[in-house]
């Protein structure tokens, strides 16, 4: 078993439900969720719209491998009505399921890359993640991830 910390985020729709019914399908089909942050409502990172975002954070244990857990919150997205990925270009989106960290393992592939490389810039990512994983080590660069957020 793994523990795997994901980022959720949603600027369309009803985004309370957004979140809630994604992280319900994340305890259903992915593992036990062990911690779910609080929401945080933030601008838009990356691009213009008028529609702000709620964030979070999410702590799971897993059997899944990263390629598996990646499969599997991709399948949850399109479910909930995500109709595609952003490629360098960002926009609006009904939710949005990132990994930022399995266990320790760094890993580069054409399809994931762990930990997720823009998490310590984000700080739509680093609020709810130092809330439920403080102390918890980034595997790249050997610091804490409420030390990290402190610099943003």
């Amino acid at each position: 078993m793994a523990i795997a910390y994901l980022s959720l985020g949603t600027n369309i729709g009803n985004k309370r439900r957004n979140m809630i019914t994604a992280a319900a399908l994340l305890a259903e089909r992915v593992g036990d969720v062990l911690a779910l942050s609080g929401f945080y409502e933030t601008e838009p990172w990356g691009f213009a719209s008028e529609n702000l975002f709620l964030n979070a954070a999410v702590k799971l244990k897993t059997s899944f491998s990263p390629s598996e857990l990646l499969l599997a919150t991709q399948q949850i997205e399109k479910e909930l009505g995500r109709t595609e990925k952003s490629n360098g270009a960002y926009h609006d989106r009904i939710i949005d399921i990132d990994i930022l960290l399995y266990d320790d393992e760094i890993r580069q592939t054409a399809e994931l890359t762990l930990p997720h490389p823009l998490m310590h810039e984000r700080k739509f990512v680093m609020d709810p993640l130092s809330e439920i994983a403080p102390f918890v080590v980034h595997p790249i660069l050997k610091e804490r991830i409420i030390d990290l957020k402190e610099r943003l």
